[in-house]
């Protein structure tokens, strides 16, 4: 029978042994941070997932609101050209659309102007994945 202290052993293998456990208890202690990291990670991804959902849902309805406030200053817009301008219905609703069309130009060109590039090549690269994985190429 052998010897469970390990004095029955060869002094390289006693080393090799004790080196051997200590290494599978730094294995054993690096996988237990490693656990308790993803745990952590996926508490913080749960917490930033209904902040962006609640943030994004908030937005919506804010816009949604922006939107019937602006079609309500077009319909008084509407009205005032028509009552005290002293244009007809269709005069001031076209009015109202050239005015529409400008703003929308002018919108346009300066979003357009502020999307150019240069873009960094880490935005480069992100943005080429996406529309990789939308478009499926």
């Amino acid at each position: 029978m052998t010897d469970q202290s390990g004095m029955g052993q060869p002094p390289e293998e006693r080393r090799s042994g004790v080196a051997r456990v200590a290494a599978g208890r730094v294995g054993a202690l690096l996988t237990s941070v490693m656990d308790l990291h993803v745990r952590i990670a996926l508490q913080e991804v749960d917490r930033e997932k209904r902040r962006l959902i609640s943030g994004a849902l908030l937005l919506s309805g804010g816009l949604a609101l922006l939107l019937l406030a602006l079609i309500g200053a077009e319909l008084a817009l509407l009205l005032w050209l028509q009552t005290a301008q002293g244009l007809s219905w269709i005069h001031a609703a076209l009015a109202l659309a050239s005015l529409d069309l400008v703003l929308a130009g002018v919108f346009v060109r300066v979003g357009g102007q502020l999307l150019k590039g240069p873009y960094l090549p880490q935005t480069i690269a992100g943005l080429s994945k996406t529309t990789k994985a939308v478009l499926g190429r």
